[in-house]
Protein backbone atom coordinates (compact mmCIF):
# COMPACT_ATOMS: atom_id res chain seq x y z
CA UNK A 1 0.00 0.00 0.00
CA UNK A 2 2.77 2.17 0.39
CA UNK A 3 2.69 3.40 -3.10
CA UNK A 4 -0.70 4.66 -2.70
CA UNK A 5 -0.62 7.84 -0.78
CA UNK A 6 -4.41 7.80 0.12
CA UNK A 7 -3.89 5.16 2.15
CA UNK A 8 -1.81 4.44 5.16
CA UNK A 9 0.00 1.43 6.20
CA UNK A 10 -2.87 -0.45 7.54
CA UNK A 11 -4.98 0.47 4.40
CA UNK A 12 -7.00 2.78 5.95
CA UNK A 13 -7.83 6.04 3.95
CA UNK A 14 -6.34 9.27 4.79
CA UNK A 15 -5.94 13.19 2.99
CA UNK A 16 -2.50 12.94 2.07
CA UNK A 17 -0.38 15.72 4.38
CA UNK A 18 0.82 18.55 2.10
CA UNK A 19 1.96 20.78 4.89
CA UNK A 20 5.72 20.09 4.51
CA UNK A 21 4.95 20.64 0.13
CA UNK A 22 6.42 23.70 -1.40
CA UNK A 23 4.20 25.87 -3.24
CA UNK A 24 4.68 25.68 -6.67
CA UNK A 25 2.98 26.77 -9.49
CA UNK A 26 0.56 24.14 -10.98
CA UNK A 27 -1.66 23.46 -14.36
CA UNK A 28 -3.47 20.92 -15.58
CA UNK A 29 -4.91 20.67 -18.86
CA UNK A 30 -7.80 17.97 -19.36
CA UNK A 31 -10.20 17.46 -22.64
CA UNK A 32 -13.20 15.31 -22.86
CA UNK A 33 -15.58 14.86 -26.30
CA UNK A 34 -19.62 14.97 -27.10
CA UNK A 35 -20.57 12.64 -29.77
CA UNK A 36 -23.52 13.35 -31.19
CA UNK A 37 -26.14 13.43 -34.48
CA UNK A 38 -24.72 16.36 -36.67
CA UNK A 39 -28.24 17.61 -36.77
CA UNK A 40 -27.68 17.84 -32.87
CA UNK A 41 -24.26 19.33 -33.52
CA UNK A 42 -25.33 22.18 -35.70
CA UNK A 43 -27.94 23.12 -33.40
CA UNK A 44 -25.29 23.74 -30.82
CA UNK A 45 -23.59 25.85 -32.96
CA UNK A 46 -26.20 27.46 -33.96
CA UNK A 47 -27.20 28.45 -30.33
CA UNK A 48 -30.72 27.17 -31.65
CA UNK A 49 -31.49 24.56 -28.47
CA UNK A 50 -34.07 26.18 -26.97
CA UNK A 51 -32.46 25.87 -23.09
CA UNK A 52 -29.85 28.37 -23.97
CA UNK A 53 -26.56 28.66 -25.47
CA UNK A 54 -25.32 25.18 -24.70
CA UNK A 55 -21.58 26.03 -24.84
CA UNK A 56 -21.41 28.63 -22.54
CA UNK A 57 -23.82 27.50 -19.77
CA UNK A 58 -21.33 24.53 -20.03
CA UNK A 59 -18.43 26.69 -19.71
CA UNK A 60 -20.19 28.11 -16.35
CA UNK A 61 -20.90 24.77 -15.25
CA UNK A 62 -17.63 23.05 -15.42
CA UNK A 63 -16.27 26.41 -14.18
CA UNK A 64 -18.48 25.95 -11.20
CA UNK A 65 -17.53 22.45 -11.20
CA UNK A 66 -14.07 23.24 -10.94
CA UNK A 67 -14.60 25.30 -7.47
CA UNK A 68 -16.42 22.30 -5.64
CA UNK A 69 -14.12 19.57 -7.05
CA UNK A 70 -12.93 18.71 -3.35
CA UNK A 71 -16.51 18.22 -2.50
CA UNK A 72 -17.22 15.69 -4.70
CA UNK A 73 -13.99 13.88 -4.66
CA UNK A 74 -13.61 12.52 -1.18
CA UNK A 75 -10.00 13.03 -0.24
CA UNK A 76 -9.29 16.01 -2.36
CA UNK A 77 -7.84 19.16 -0.88
CA UNK A 78 -9.42 21.85 -0.88
CA UNK A 79 -7.80 24.96 -2.90
CA UNK A 80 -7.99 28.53 -3.98
CA UNK A 81 -7.63 28.09 -7.56
CA UNK A 82 -5.89 31.32 -9.52
CA UNK A 83 -7.49 30.44 -13.12
CA UNK A 84 -10.06 28.31 -14.51
CA UNK A 85 -10.82 28.44 -18.63
CA UNK A 86 -12.53 26.27 -20.64
CA UNK A 87 -12.38 25.96 -24.75
CA UNK A 88 -14.94 24.75 -26.94
CA UNK A 89 -13.96 22.83 -30.41
CA UNK A 90 -15.94 21.24 -33.37
CA UNK A 91 -13.93 18.38 -34.46
CA UNK A 92 -16.40 17.19 -37.20
CA UNK A 93 -19.67 16.88 -37.81
CA UNK A 94 -20.41 14.62 -34.59
CA UNK A 95 -17.83 15.25 -31.94
CA UNK A 96 -17.23 18.55 -30.05
CA UNK A 97 -14.05 18.91 -28.02
CA UNK A 98 -13.89 20.28 -24.40
CA UNK A 99 -11.07 21.57 -22.80
CA UNK A 100 -10.08 22.65 -19.27
CA UNK A 101 -7.09 24.41 -17.94
CA UNK A 102 -6.93 25.23 -14.41
CA UNK A 103 -4.07 27.01 -12.71
CA UNK A 104 -2.93 27.16 -9.04
CA UNK A 105 -0.35 28.43 -6.81
CA UNK A 106 -0.18 25.36 -4.13
CA UNK A 107 0.99 22.28 -2.07
CA UNK A 108 -0.93 20.52 -4.16
CA UNK A 109 -1.97 19.78 -8.30
CA UNK A 110 -5.20 20.21 -9.83
CA UNK A 111 -5.67 17.34 -12.43
CA UNK A 112 -9.05 16.57 -10.78
CA UNK A 113 -10.21 19.97 -10.99
CA UNK A 114 -9.16 19.73 -15.16
CA UNK A 115 -11.34 16.69 -15.29
CA UNK A 116 -14.10 17.80 -13.39
CA UNK A 117 -14.39 20.68 -15.10
CA UNK A 118 -14.54 18.78 -18.85
CA UNK A 119 -16.48 16.30 -17.37
CA UNK A 120 -19.47 18.64 -15.52
CA UNK A 121 -19.05 20.20 -19.28
CA UNK A 122 -19.56 17.36 -21.19
CA UNK A 123 -22.63 16.30 -18.93
CA UNK A 124 -24.01 19.55 -19.17
CA UNK A 125 -24.26 19.30 -23.05
CA UNK A 126 -26.09 16.13 -22.84
CA UNK A 127 -28.45 17.63 -20.42
CA UNK A 128 -29.23 20.74 -22.68
CA UNK A 129 -29.66 18.49 -25.89
CA UNK A 130 -31.08 15.74 -24.46
CA UNK A 131 -34.50 16.41 -25.34
CA UNK A 132 -33.16 16.26 -29.41
CA UNK A 133 -30.74 13.53 -28.95
CA UNK A 134 -30.30 10.87 -26.10
CA UNK A 135 -28.11 8.75 -28.10
CA UNK A 136 -25.01 11.34 -27.50
CA UNK A 137 -21.86 9.71 -25.86
CA UNK A 138 -19.42 11.54 -23.48
CA UNK A 139 -15.50 11.09 -23.19
CA UNK A 140 -12.92 10.03 -22.71
CA UNK A 141 -12.28 12.55 -20.10
CA UNK A 142 -8.15 12.38 -20.01
CA UNK A 143 -5.18 14.64 -18.54
CA UNK A 144 -3.61 16.41 -21.32
CA UNK A 145 -0.94 18.06 -19.59
CA UNK A 146 0.31 18.78 -16.71
CA UNK A 147 3.42 21.06 -14.97
CA UNK A 148 4.71 21.90 -11.01
CA UNK A 149 5.32 19.93 -8.28
CA UNK A 150 7.45 17.49 -7.67
CA UNK A 151 6.38 15.10 -10.28
CA UNK A 152 7.37 17.44 -12.82
CA UNK A 153 5.81 17.62 -16.38
CA UNK A 154 3.61 15.66 -17.98
CA UNK A 155 2.36 15.08 -20.94
CA UNK A 156 0.25 12.72 -22.83
CA UNK A 157 1.02 11.04 -25.96
CA UNK A 158 -0.66 11.96 -28.93
CA UNK A 159 -0.60 8.17 -29.93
Amino acid sequence: MSDLTHFDEEGASRMVDVGGKEVTARVAVAESFVTMKPETRKLILDRAISKGDVLEISRIAGIMATKKTSELIPLCHPLSINSVSLDFESLDETRIRIEATVKVDGKTGVEMEALTAVSVAALTIYDMCKAVDRGMSLGPAQLVEKSGGKSGHYLRNSD
